[in-house]
């Protein structure tokens, strides 16, 4: 149910819709602290899901792409949707990129630093490296570390689960990744760095620690994503280094999105390295942190003028 601040916006305009799937129709809790703020800027905000047939995307002044968290395994059926989306934010051509991780091949060709992986079509023989140590396996165009395990190839049986792994995701036509587990996040975890367009381009908002989530080998997991720990943290500057060169890498530049997300580990060395670029629909974590969900309604309010 919407607040009464909310209803008190209804034939006000402009209207914004926050994009979901079918299982979250009433978004996700943490996509709903934007609604209240979105309410007090005279904005009409509705949840819209992405693939319902009867939603007029013409009729909104933006489309906020959050949680359409069902896309992965209909990726062409997504990207065609967003292109046919009026005002979409972030924009269908980032999408298009965004949603296929092979996107890391062309940041770590501009030398930014990237996890090493090795990819893998659906076609493409794997021999498993000899050396011994963990590795994870995923699909490149995957969400919420759904289809993906960790495996530990000193251990004859996650060998063996290893490479059936990569072969179940090929079997499925999909391109597959594999990179060395970063021992680094079972300690230090994840940062996961929040910026929102601001008048000269993305701004920082704020960052969380993501703790490991990848235990074992992947069996399969119930609904759309891994659950996650989650805590606030403040960011190293080389983090807001390696993210900052990360943004000004995004085609087009770092101007054109909405929002993003830069996700980090140290590697070896305890620099950091970049896990994933997110800028289609990734979790914002505004609940972590005070004035979040405000930051990021005034930029969706400048971005209706």
């Amino acid at each position: 149910m919407l607040s009464d601040n909310i209803r008190a916006t209804r034939g006000q305009r402009p209207r914004v819709a926050l994009v979901t799937c079918a299982e979250l129709p009433g978004l996700d809790p943490d996509d709903r602290l934007l609604l209240e703020p979105l309410a007090e800027r005279g904005i009409r905000v509705e949840p819209a899901v992405w693939d319902d047939p009867g939603v007029d995307w013409a009729g909104y002044a933006l489309a906020v792409l959050r949680s359409p968290w069902d896309y992965p395994t209909r990726r062409a059926e997504f990207v065609a949707w967003a292109e046919t989306v009026p005002r979409l934010a972030n924009p269908a051509d980032l999408v298009r990129w965004n949603t296929d991780k092979r996107y890391l091949r062309e940041l770590t060709e501009a030398d930014l630093p990237t996890v090493p992986t090795t990819w893998l079509g659906p076609d493409t023989a794997w021999t498993l490296p000899s050396a011994p140590g963990e590795y994870v396996v995923k699909p490149v165009v995957g969400a919420g570390s759904l289809d993906t395990g960790r495996y530990d190839l000193a251990d004859a049986e996650q060998r063996d689960l290893a490479a059936a792994h990569v072969q179940r995701l090929q079997a499925a036509g999909r391109w597959v990744m594999v990179q060395p587990y970063l021992a680094a996040v079972d300690t230090a975890g994840e940062t996961a760095l929040l910026y929102v367009a601001g008048p000269d381009g993305l701004r920082f908002s704020h960052a969380v620690r993501k703790g490991a989530i990848l235990v074992g080998p992947d069996h399969g997991v119930e609904g759309l994503f891994r659950p996650e720990e989650i805590t606030p943290r403040t960011p190293a500057e080389p983090e807001l280094a390696v993210a900052e060169r990360v943004l000004a890498a995004l085609p087009g530049g770092p101007e054109r999105p909405l929002y993003a997300r830069v996700d980090l580990i140290p590697g070896p060395d305890g620099a950091p390295v970049l896990v994933e670029l997110e800028l289609t629909e990734p979790s914002l974590f505004l609940a972590h942190e005070p004035g979040a969900a405000d930051r990021l309604a005034d930029a969706i309010a400048a971005r209706l003028g």
